[in-house]
């Protein structure tokens, strides 16, 4: 028969309500007698009963956390930032990938719902807004808008945008494609698209803009640059949407025997350490994820103990130039 709080309670030779009270951190304790307290649970080997805990401080400690795929270095890394600043405030993670399903993804938030977690961070691809914008509990989008109440944390994007296509410009290039997600998606990676177009507007240069969604595997993506950069033999510069994009463009770039950066030069956005450690020679523009990561959680945690929270778009972007230009 497992230990309970009154075995505790006459080892450490307090009352019941005593143990109860250092368990649940209420009311003054001594530290003497919260040592007493926690010898006697090691020495019965007692742990806490953490759904009667939730129970009785209305509080589960857990935080749902859903995301396209973990294989994505910039989600996946984030994943690791938030369970990492998440453990620093006692908090509990349940991720959840989307796998970039809509069912799969309204299939997690009534599961997550269903188990009373305290919060939700959301980083996903797919247009089910309504559907958090309908829900009674704290929530955080990442780089993703998600409801008009919802605070959003992103970099810079438009930063991101302006640096990444006049560094092309100032390297000489001359025709510019940029490679974005779906634009039909309302998020702020939009933005990084909309610097390029002002930016080429600026020194009046033509733009070429070739839409990637997500969601579409990689061979899929491979063909679209590879048909786009056939029919504009023309193009010098390539500025994709994040390093995923970035990658392929230049593994596409490879097969077709063209030169890099001499002939094509290539400029990604994340600066993950995944793609920077198997692609070095990497051009981008890096995100600050851990900033990212923190700022989301401490302001879904704010929202939890019932404060207000505000978006935070403009966390800062630098360029890290590698080889591809």
């Amino acid at each position: 028969m497992k230990p309970g709080i009154k075995d505790v309670a006459k080892v450490a030779g307090v009352s019941p309500t005593t143990v109860s009270r250092v368990l649940n951190n209420r009311g003054y304790i001594s530290e003497e007698t919260r040592k007493k307290v926690y010898d006697a649970m090691e020495e019965i080997n007692y742990y806490p009963n953490e759904i009667a805990r939730a129970l009785l401080n209305n509080r589960t400690y857990f935080v749902g956390v859903i995301v396209p795929t973990v294989t994505s270095p910039f989600h996946g890394e984030v994943v690791e930032q938030i369970e990492y600043y998440l453990s620093q405030k006692n908090y509990k993670m349940l991720l959840c990938n989307s796998k970039n399903q809509m069912d799969t993804e309204k299939a997690y938030i009534d599961m997550l719902r269903r188990n009373q977690v305290d919060g939700m961070i959301v980083g996903t691809h797919n247009a089910v807004v309504e559907t958090y914008s309908k829900l009674k509990m704290p929530v955080v989008g990442i780089d993703r808008y998600l409801g008009e109440h919802i605070p959003v944390v992103s970099c810079d994007n438009y930063a991101a945008g302006q640096m990444a296509t006049r560094h092309l410009i100032d390297k000489g290039c001359q025709h510019i494609l940029c490679i974005r997600g779906n634009s039909k998606l309302k998020m702020p990676g939009n933005n990084r698209s909309q610097a390029y177009i002002q930016e080429m507007e600026k020194v009046g240069l033509p733009q070429m803009i070739l839409e990637v969604p997500f969601i579409m595997e990689n061979v899929e993506k491979q063909k679209l640059i590879y048909d786009m950069l056939n029919a504009h033999p023309e193009i010098d510069g390539i500025f994709a949407g994040d390093d995923s994009l970035a990658v392929i463009a230049l593994h596409v770039a490879r097969q077709k025997g063209i030169n890099i950066p001499k002939d094509l030069k290539i400029i990604g956005v994340d600066g993950t350490k995944q793609i920077l450690g198997f692609v070095p020679e990497l051009t981008t523009i890096q995100q600050p994820v851990k900033q990212i990561a923190k700022v989301a959680v401490d302001k879904l945690i704010d929202l939890i103990e019932g404060k207000t929270a505000e978006s935070c778009m403009d966390l800062p972007v630098k360029l890290l130039e590698g080889q591809t230009t």
